[in-house]
């Protein structure tokens, strides 16, 4: 059952997601619409249970891991329901962490009265068909050290499938990020709200497959939290990408500027330009070094190509240019840092990526309004000027700086990319898998979103956009050909249909 306040309306699409204080804000909130205070914890552990015989309904032998508080609570009434039901049930706990707040406490009384027993943790695990984690839940804040520690990679070794209640423990829900050590569930079942952290950075690989349940909460009580972030999957492109008017000409798609490709990296400017292409740009030039024509041509002869060096030859198609995609093969050498600072002293709207963001970090400095910046994580550490694992330690917290920090939209690549404007909720892109962690990837971003741009999407607009079509277009290229291997090349033909999505009616 999904949570009623994460759908939001059709204005804006996608899913809200919440970090740990909005999530408490949101069950206090609804605590206060119900008479019996243990009411949720017994709506969590009956849609525990209800997802443990969904999922696993051959599993005779479940171990319930208990914690002290009300996620530890779920846990018993899920063991009560399985005892039950006739199952080989194992509570287990740490010796210090009897249930302290009264709802935990009245779960595990039942169970006890119900015929359960409670072990403590003494170094390994008894075997199970399952293991369900219901340790710590969002009720850890730093990292688990200890006897705590051990048991969860006791669970992690237990070579069960292991199902974790709300949150996986020792995982931060909030940064998607893990300080310590962490379960790594099988199946995660989040209750009242989905939680931003588990779908950006590691959460996919701790959290494993997610499903959500309200537990009847409607959406008066999220109105009590901020959200975090906004999920869109590919079902939102219709949202953006509308159909054409039939008496639509080329200069009505905008023209494509690509600079970039120094020697050595012609490559990475053609596919900034053929993505560009392939997403309904109508006129795409590319400025780049004269070596790189012939071959540019012979591959994409739709494109037109200059070749430019630090001087005037730049002028021309800067003023011609709708969009500029500043970036893809730049370096840093002097012909890179004279076309740069030509292009943010003249561009009409930008899209910066790889060493023109590597520049920017180098030598700050105002940016045109509305400009798009499309780090990777270490790209974001220096615009920062921190470390690549600062920004992964808090995915959602660096995009939000990095937006801040250059008045700017920022597109933070990585295992759920997100997207920030400044001051507004960021978006979760819900699309994209490992086979797209390849050289070149970011270069079809570049041009996807520059040419999203040049057809008349705010900047905010084409940023989300064009990361969900790119994501959706390395998603379907790998159902075909498979994650490992996966090249840019192969999103072209995914990227040219995804754009043309069915209208929503």
């Amino acid at each position: 059952m999904s949570a009623p306040c994460a759908t939001t309306a059709a204005a804006a699409p996608g899913t809200l997601l919440y970090d740990a204080e909005a999530l408490r804000a949101i069950e206090t909130a609804a605590l206060a619409d119900v008479d019996d205070p243990g009411a949720l914890m017994a709506r969590a552990g009956q849609a525990g249970w209800r997802s443990v015989l969904a999922h696993w309904p051959q599993a005779r032998r479940l171990l319930v891991v208990c914690g002290p508080g009300n996620n530890g609570g779920d846990g018993f009434v899920l063991a009560r329901h399985a005892l039950e039901s006739g199952r080989e049930v194992q509570v287990v706990r740490l010796a210090t962490d009897a249930p302290r707040t009264p709802p935990a406490q009245a779960a595990c009384a039942a169970f006890l009265a119900a015929g359960g027993e409670v072990s403590d943790f003494e170094a390994d695990l008894p075997p199970a068909d399952l293991v369900v984690d219901a340790l710590y839940g969002i009720g850890l804040s730093r990292a688990a050290e200890g006897e705590a520690a051990e048991l969860i990679r006791a669970i992690n070794a237990s070579g069960a499938p292991v199902f974790a209640l709300d949150v996986p423990s020792g995982f931060d829900a909030s940064r998607g990020s893990a300080p310590g050590p962490a379960v790594h569930a099988t199946r995660t079942l989040q209750f009242l709200a989905a939680h931003v952290g588990l779908q950006t950075g590691d959460g996919g690989d701790h959290a494993g497959e997610l499903s959500l349940d309200a537990l009847g909460v409607g959406p008066a009580a999220c109105a009590a939290a901020t959200p975090a972030a906004r999920r869109v999957s590919v079902g939102d492109l219709a949202h953006w990408l509308q159909p054409r008017a039939r008496n639509s000409h080329k200069g009505a798609s905008g023209r494509v500027l690509c600079v970039g490709g120094d020697h050595g990296f012609g490559g990475a400017v053609l596919l900034t330009a053929e993505a560009a292409l392939r997403t309904g740009a109508g006129l795409v030039n590319v400025a780049t070094r004269e070596a790189h024509i012939a071959p540019l041509l012979a591959r994409c002869p739709e494109v037109m190509a200059s070749a430019v060096g630090t001087d005037a030859a730049l002028a021309g198609l800067l003023e011609a240019a709708d969009v500029v995609a500043l970036g893809p093969g730049l370096g840093r050498g002097a012909w890179a840092h004279g076309l740069y600072a030509d292009v943010l002293d003249a561009a009409p709207a930008l899209v910066l990526d790889a060493d023109a963001l590597n520049l920017l970090a180098g030598a700050p400095r105002a940016l045109p309004v509305g400009t798009i910046l499309t780090p990777h994580p270490g790209e974001a550490a220096r615009l920062l000027a921190c470390t690549t694992s600062d920004v992964q330690r808090d995915r959602p917290a660096a995009v939000r700086a990095l937006a801040a920090r250059w008045s700017a939209v920022v597109v933070l690549k990585g295992a759920g990319t997100l997207v920030a404007a400044p001051g507004v909720t960021p978006w979760l892109i819900a699309a994209g898998n490992p086979g797209m962690a390849t050289g070149g990837m970011g270069d079809l971003l570049t041009g996807v979103i520059a040419a999203l741009r040049a057809q008349g999407l705010a900047p905010e607009d084409a940023a989300v956009c064009g990361a969900l079509l790119h994501g959706a277009a390395g998603d379907a290229a790998a159902r075909e050909r498979g994650e490992r291997g996966l090249r840019p090349t192969d999103l072209f033909t995914a990227l040219h249909a995804l754009a043309n999505p069915e209208p929503r009616r």
